[in-house]
């Protein structure tokens, strides 16, 4: 299962960096507008990345504990970080009532887990420790790296859609007509593409996550039983996060507001899979142990 999901993110990547490329070299006829936009881009999210874990605690309105407040999350993290090797993260808590978890860090020496008040009041021990071994999984996987890489990637092909449009490219210069529509179509379809590679490189990660955090503690039925009561909870519990940061939690925290996409192709926009998807498949992972 892990190695599919690599391979998936590897092939998403690859076909995201050829739509670049392609897009750069058709609509501005050289390499000089592909390279001024990829830089812009990789600017901007080298940017974001350095500081991708202060934004996400200040968005999530997560404040630090120290260990005396929640000293039964810190053993934990203790011993998870320790089973897999790696430094012990900040610990983080969130006061909403939603049941719900996050981790940011561009590796492991600099992440912060965040857990909410309501995760901690609804869930049982090894479920907690389940939420927690998913999280130290994105950290230890470096999806925070990956995702910035396809958001710089996916910015690069905004950028170039919209220079192509105000500034247009060797098309327009030889049919004026034909360029523009090339231009406009450049411009919807594009950054549209961009966003349905990313969303799609998001699910594959939490299906990584959740395979390898269920490794971490040897108990994939606890963490079948957390996603549970998470998609129950969370769709009736609202909670006030910053949409930027939405899809850093373990499951979708606005789906209290509607916002659930369908099956079919709804579901190419969305940044988390299906929780009943995620539950089968830890089920199977526990009847193969």
């Amino acid at each position: 299962m892990g190695a599919m999901n690599n391979l998936k993110t590897v092939a998403l990547l690859s076909l995201m960096s050829a739509l670049v490329w392609m897009l750069g070299w058709a609509l501005f006829g050289g390499s000089q507008g592909l390279y001024i936009g990829l830089g812009f881009a990789l600017l901007l999210n080298v940017g974001a990345y350095f500081f991708s874990a202060k934004l996400a605690l200040a968005m999530s309105k997560a404040r630090p504990v120290t260990e005396q407040e929640l000293p039964k999350v810190y053993g934990m993290v203790r011993h998870l970080a320790a089973v897999s090797n790696m430094p012990v993260p900040s610990v983080h808590l969130i006061d909403s009532a939603q049941p719900n978890a996050f981790a940011t860090g561009r590796n492991p020496k600099n992440a912060a887990v965040a857990v909410t008040t309501g995760i901690l009041e609804i869930m049982k021990d090894d479920e907690i420790e389940g939420v927690i071994a998913h999280e130290l999984s994105h950290v230890r996987n470096r999806d925070i790296l990956i995702s910035s890489i396809a958001a710089m990637l996916a910015a690069a092909l905004s950028i170039f859609a919209r220079m192509a449009f105000w500034f247009g490219g060797g098309n327009r210069r030889n049919n004026n007509a034909i360029g523009l529509v090339v231009a406009l179509a450049a411009m919807i379809l594009a950054p549209l593409a961009g966003m349905v590679i990313r969303m799609a490189i998001s699910r594959a990660r939490e299906y990584q996550a959740d395979a390898s955090g269920a490794e971490m503690t040897g108990q994939p039925l606890s963490l079948a039983r957390a996603l549970e009561k998470i998609g129950t909870a969370s769709g009736r519990i609202p909670m006030d996060v910053n949409p930027a940061v939405s899809q850093l939690f373990i499951a979708d925290p606005f789906k209290a507001f509607g916002r659930r996409r369908p099956a079919g192709a709804g579901g190419l926009f969305s940044t988390h899979p299906p929780i009943e998807e995620r539950i089968r498949r830890l089920e199977n992972m526990y009847y193969r142990i």
